[in-house]
Formats: C-alpha cells, structure tokens, sequence
C-alpha cells in the first residue's frame, strides 16, 4: 500500500507522489513570545511523525521549520524580568527554551530552522516582485497585497471573496484598495497600543514604538506575518513544496494568503499537499497562552517524560483534534509501560539460558509478520498511528504470551520482535525502548557537559593544558562544540 493523505486544498484523500525520492516539507513553526505549550508540542510530534515514516520508506526529507522572531507580541514583552530589553533579546530568550522542548521531546532535527529576522532581504526582494508585477501596492509606507488580482484567492479555506468583503470591518479598509487586502510590510515599528494589547497590564506600559525595524524600498519597517512563511520555505526548498503542515487555525488567513503571494511572484503551484494538525483541547477549549489553559512542554517533560507524551500524541491521528486531560495522560502512560514491560521481557528471554535455536513459536513470528505488515499498511493511511500504535500494543501481548507460556523461548521470534520493537516503535514513533533515546533527557546531558567545562577550567587554572585540551577534545569527539570567549566556555550539541 502507497502512502495517501487527506489534502485540504482539495478536501480529497490522494496518493501520494514525490519528486523522486526527496520530499520537501515545510512546517509552519512557532512565534516565539512565550513558553511552548503541549498544543505547540503536537504540531511538533505529528510533522516529526512524518518526517520518520518518509524517511522510513527511503525519502530523503528535506525537513524546514521557521521560527517567527518578529512579532508584535514578542515586542509587547521587551523589558518583562530577564527577557530582555529589545525584541530581539525577547526572541532569543524564547527560541533557546524551544529547542531545549524539542531536544527534549526526541524530535528529528529540522534540515534547517530559518528566523524571519535573517530573512529580511529575501522578504524585500518577494514584496518588491509583487509590486512589480501588480499584485502588490504601497500605502502610506505599508505596502498590501491585492487579493482582487489573484483570481484562486479562497481556494484552501473554500471561501468566497465577495463573502469575505463583506464581513471586513470598517477599520480595514483605512490604507486598502480591499477590505480584505493584507499587509506585506508595515510602516514604522510596533505601536505602544497594539503592544498594550498583548503585555501583561501589571507590568509598566511601553511608551515609545517597540520592536526591531529595518529599510526597504517604501521606507523603513517590518515584514507582515504572512509573506514571512513564503519567503522563508522558498528560499530554502524553492518555489514549490511538497508538504506544508501547520495547525488547522492557519488554514485563513495565514495559510490562504501563503499561496495567494506565493503563486502570484512565481507563476508555480506553492505547495502540492497540505496536512492540517488538529488542536489540542483542554477544559472544553483549545489549548492557547492567551487562554491560560495550558501545560508547558519543559513542565510536562519533567512530569511524564518525553516516552509518555509522545505516546500521548500516538493515540489520535494528526488530522483530528485530541484532548489532554488527567485520564488521557494516564492512559499514555499504561500503554508505554506495557510497551516497554513487553520490549524488556523480550530482552531478557532472548538473552537467557532458555533461549533456543531449534524452538520455534509460530504464534510469535506470525505476530512480528502481521504487526510489521499492518504498521506499514496504517501509517501509508494517512499517517494513522492510532492503528500503527494497536498494532505495537498486540505484539507486546504476543511478547507476554510467549514468555509466559514456555519453558524454552523461540530466539529467533524473540529478536525479531525486538527488531519490530525498535524499528517501528524506535526509529518510527520516537520511542526509546532500553533507555537509547535519540534526545534523552537534555538538561542532564548539559549538566554532564558543564562539569567537564568546570574541570577543563580548573586544569587550566593549574596550569595543566594538555590535559584541558585532551578534556575539549573528548568532549569535540562526543558531539559537543565548545567555544572559549570572555565569560568563559559555551557550548552546543551538533
């Protein structure tokens, strides 16, 4: 069976089709004005997901995930305890805690994780080709896209452009040809206003325009939200994609607007499959930092563990919505203990006496057989790992019969299931069967790395440097790349 996803810019479930064997995929990331919450965390889970499942059937995934710097929201934060004193600052602040949660959460890493703040020229040069080619129009320094000239505008979200008109307010229609026209560069930097409207009110207000500007052709400025995505997936994959995943709350305007001024600059189709994540709700809404019902990922890492959130996010498929509840965490937590109670019992078995060439336990390999064929068969249905997942659960149960029952294991059965357990569960789920996780827990493994840095320096202070050097190298060796500076070392994982 051939993989087949349900696309949202037909509303029809289709095979599948690749460019040869590179698939490029594009996910729409995190603005990053605060903590990341487990409804960031299943976007995060289900792009991963597919990225592994690709990767598994033999795609080279070409994998980008942006994050929005530059962001009203953000600048509403400048100044708040020790985030910083300029958006910027506010952003790094942010962006270093969520590559700390996907770290933590064994996320494959992104081929590339590109910032808006890095990509303003490229941002310039698409506005500037929209304008040239009469899709795009300046206004009062803000330059808007034109939507009455892209005759495909609505087709993703199934909406009509005279219906959206009419809901327009009177506000948008102050600098707009349209009411519902959009803005590709805004003037000036971020009213204290609009800051207002997103800073906590106990904190002192910000008097002065905020956030970082930057020169372009219509004087000086900051990008609009949408033509950001654009410009940042086509500089690093091209002008057309393969799959763009985002929340199913960005299907409009964020998403629609996308292939509006992509598709109009390029003259190509922007992106040939779209997959949609479904919300994660709690308390009857969704999850949201401006609802305050949520549950940071850093807090549910130290809570559960990556193991009993990723299989949390295993037990609904990625185009549906999932609530996160007391009774739904434990429910992910029974079936990963049984997961890994099954994997252990496996180990153990075949590496005991008992253990037999000439045993054999037709159940158990017909198990592995059918588990291996019905995994592949649920995740080539749209990524349906709600079934691939009951599949694992089933020989996990094969697994305990046959320990159970005998009083010589089936070897052969044994490993293979072992080879089921961390091919499917592992390599696919993210699963990390025997403790050998791909991302394990970071925050001990950056513990690790800073008492060596702690005794690097204290041999260097001694006066003993090759043995400070022999410590760096070691640690070059492992993975870590340290940096001396004038504060002292830093260092990163590659």
């Amino acid at each position: 069976m051939t993989l087949s996803v349900t696309n949202t810019l037909t509303g029809e479930r289709e095979e599948f089709e690749s460019h040869g064997d590179e698939v490029l995929l594009y996910v729409c990331g995190l603005t990053v004005s605060d903590d990341a919450h487990l409804g960031h965390a299943r976007l995060w889970m289900h792009a991963d997901l597919m990225h592994r499942w690709l990767a598994y059937e033999g795609y080279d995934v070409r994998h980008v995930e942006n994050f929005t710097d530059v962001n009203e929201k953000i600048a509403a934060r400048i100044g708040e305890g020790d985030l910083g004193d300029d958006e910027a600052s506010v952003a790094e602040h942010f962006v270093g805690d969520v590559i700390r949660d996907m770290r933590g959460l064994n996320l494959k890493r992104a081929e590339v994780y590109p910032r808006v703040s890095e990509h303003i020229p490229e941002i310039i040069d698409l506005i500037r080709t929209l304008v040239d080619r009469g899709h795009a129009y300046e206004s009062n320094g803000s330059v808007y896209f034109d939507v009455s000239t892209f005759d495909d505008y609505g087709k993703l979200s199934n909406q009509k452009l005279e219906e959206l008109e009419s809901r327009a307010t009177r506000d948008e229609r102050s600098e707009k040809r349209n009411p519902t026209d959009f803005a590709l560069w805004k003037a000036g930097a971020v009213d204290p206003k609009t800051a207002a409207e997103h800073r906590d009110p106990e904190l002192e207000p910000l008097h002065d325009p905020c956030g970082q500007t930057w020169e372009s052709p219509w004087g000086e400025g900051r990008p609009g939200w949408h033509i950001e995505c654009s410009a940042m997936s086509m500089t690093h994959l091209g002008d057309t994609l393969d799959i763009h995943v985002g929340g199913r709350d960005l299907v409009f305007p964020h998403h629609e607007n996308e292939i509006a001024q992509s598709e109009a600059a390029t003259g190509q189709q922007f992106a040939r499959y779209w997959l949609h994540v479904g919300l994660l709700q709690t308390e009857g809404d969704k999850m949201s930092s401006s609802l305050g019902n949520f549950f940071t990922v850093g807090d549910a890492l130290d809570e559960f563990g990556a193991d009993v959130i990723r299989t949390f996010y295993l037990s609904t498929a990625y185009s549906s919505e999932q609530t996160y509840s007391e009774e739904t965490i434990a429910e992910a937590e029974e079936r990963w203990e049984r997961l890994e109670r099954a994997y252990e019992a496996a180990v153990d078995a075949a590496d005991s006496p008992d253990a037999r060439t000439k045993v054999e336990a037709a159940a158990l390999r017909e198990a592995v057989t059918e588990t291996r064929e019905n995994f592949r068969e649920a995740m080539n249905d749209d990524f349906n790992v709600r079934e691939a997942m009951a599949e694992l659960l089933g020989l996990a149960g094969a697994v305990n019969r046959h320990v159970a029952d005998a009083d010589e294991y089936d070897y052969r059965a044994l490993r293979r299931a072992i080879e089921a357990f961390e091919d499917l569960g592992g390599e696919v789920f993210g699963l990390s069967f025997g403790g050998a996780g791909e991302g394990g827990d970071v925050s001990v493994a950056e513990d690790l790395v800073q008492l060596v840095l702690d005794v690097r320096e204290a041999e260097r202070e001694a006066g003993n440097y090759e043995r400070a050097d022999d410590l760096r190298d070691d640690l070059t060796a492992l993975g870590v790349d340290v940096e001396d500076g004038p504060d002292g070392a830093t260092f990163r994982f590659e």
